[in-house]
């Protein structure tokens, strides 16, 4: 069965039709771009998002000249708009899951934070939805409903009333062991009585739609990191992925097992299928692609391709906390401003490009070591997607800081392969996950060349750094 995957992304929407062998066949890509405000805000335009997803469907539909089956849709997974459920129409802007302007709601509402994290397996933070739904009826309108986007997509495409549970366990108001609304979270938020999406699996038929031509089936919807995870085949407890985009984000399977964290991390369903719910730990670093794409603002970059090229060997003792965005797992601190440490009169371009690209590859270090910490399974092996991983020096500086192989995947569509094989478990009740996922061999495997102790010696310093971004109370 030929598949049109949609996966709806924070700088871009891309479309991708996956024939009967799982070729694919067509990719368009359609980029949107946030807005970064002053005091912590990030939004999009709603009605770019939606015209994103139409453009690229359909000219992926047109140039793949096949019959397609299904419609499938991975997307952002925390970012919220209000909308009218009447007309469809948008009433704000689509508030993006890096937006931190909840931060005060979150202070307000910290005497429920071990509630939230018991019920939720989240932390109470401004990248989930709830404070930024809570944010919204507060600053902008208490008209229509407020949602994920995922639902306003979803009805535009077919006029239900829907969004999955990988989404809404994102959202600190879902039960993650029951997979239902939380009517005492829901108080907690100030948004008792919002009309809320009825709650899908992943597997599950939602809609039709006649939006990129003849009617089909509304399928596979899904998180996009959990849609990534589940093309890269990390279908058992403790294999992980990380997928660099705007942001990272690394996940590790822990199958039925709803692990509640100790160490700062979050626990997401990591998908429904065939009537289970499989989870998942994770891990984000806010800025990623978001920091190269700064550097190119900046004009210390000519563009990402570039990168490489344009790191030194070293970083020459500089030093470079990703905290453009504040800082997530495990340290949640919104507040963390990013920094450079360690300059000198010697200090070049070329060490803070090198400086940026280690202080990913060490945050993220940090990521695997507490999920092995928090799961009792070490990660053996890394699995790696996204834009970033054409950056060999990145993908040698994870590997060394790991001290673990980087099988980077073979597809730069990971995402949108992963809401495809969800299309075709709806269509095909015969179909085994691990058959629609199918196998892979990695395109490139880094193994670690630095030493161990060396490792530890930069993790520690990187550390050190860390904590130096981070206003002093509350420390």
């Amino acid at each position: 069965m030929s598949v049109l995957a949609i996966d709806q992304g924070t700088s871009g929407t891309k479309a991708i039709v996956v024939d009967d062998a799982g070729v694919v066949r067509a990719v368009v890509e359609v980029p949107v771009r946030p807005v970064y405000l002053s005091g912590g805000g990030v939004e999009q335009d709603p009605d770019q998002l939606l015209a994103s997803v139409l453009e690229a469907g359909r000219r992926a539909y047109a140039a793949a000249g096949l019959s397609i089956e299904a419609v499938s849709l991975a997307n952002q997974g925390e970012t919220v708009l209000a909308w009218d459920p009447r007309t469809g129409q948008p009433l704000s802007q689509a508030i993006v899951w890096q937006d931190n302007r909840s931060a005060g709601i979150c202070e307000g509402l910290s005497g429920h934070a071990a509630l939230i994290a018991l019920r939720t397996g989240l932390v109470l933070d401004p990248y989930f939805s709830a404070p930024k739904m809570t944010w919204l009826r507060r600053n902008v309108t208490l008209e229509g409903v407020v949602t994920t986007t995922d639902a306003w997509l979803v009805h535009h495409l077919t006029g239900e009333f829907v969004s999955d549970v990988t989404t809404a366990s994102r959202s600190l108001i879902l039960d993650l062991d029951t997979t239902r609304w939380d009517p005492e979270l829901l108080g907690i938020f100030g948004l008792e009585g919002e009309p809320l999406p009825r709650l899908v699996g992943c597997d599950e038929v939602v809609g039709t739609t006649s939006a990129f031509g003849p009617r089909i089936p509304v399928v596979g919807l899904i998180v996009d990191q959990q849609a990534a995870l589940l093309a890269e085949g990390c279908l058992t407890p403790g294999m992980a992925k990380c997928t660099y985009g705007t942001g990272a984000f690394v996940l590790a399977s822990t199958g039925a097992d709803a692990v509640r964290s100790t160490t700062g991390l979050t626990t997401s369903v990591a998908w429904r299928m065939r009537g289970a719910t499989d989870y998942c730990v994770d891990g984000q670093v806010l800025t990623a692609g978001s920091a190269v794409r700064w550097l190119e603002d900046l004009g210390i970059i000519g563009s990402s391709a570039g990168l490489d090229a344009a790191a030194a060997a070293d970083s020459g003792g500089v030093l470079f906390t990703p905290a453009l965005a504040g800082l997530a797992a495990p340290w949640w601190r919104s507040d963390a401003r990013a920094a450079f440490t360690g300059m000198s009169l010697s200090t070049g371009a070329s060490h803070l490009v090198r400086a940026v690209i280690d202080g990913i590859a060490a945050q993220i270090a940090d990521l695997v070591g507490v999920i092995a910490e928090d799961t009792g399974v070490p990660i053996a092996r890394l699995r790696v997607d996204g834009g970033l991983t054409n950056s060999r020096v990145l993908m040698q500086t994870q590997a060394d800081l790991l001290q673990a192989p980087v099988d980077v995947y073979p597809s730069a569509h990971a995402t949108a392969l992963g809401a495809a094989a969800l299309a075709r478990l709806a269509l095909d009740p015969t179909l085994r996950p691990a058959d629609a996922v199918g196998g892979w061999v990695p395109s490139t495997t880094y193994e670690p060349r630095m030493s161990a102790d060396e490792a530890a010696h930069h993790l520690a310093t990187w550390r050190s750094a860390i904590h130096r971004v981070m206003p002093q109370a509350g420390i």
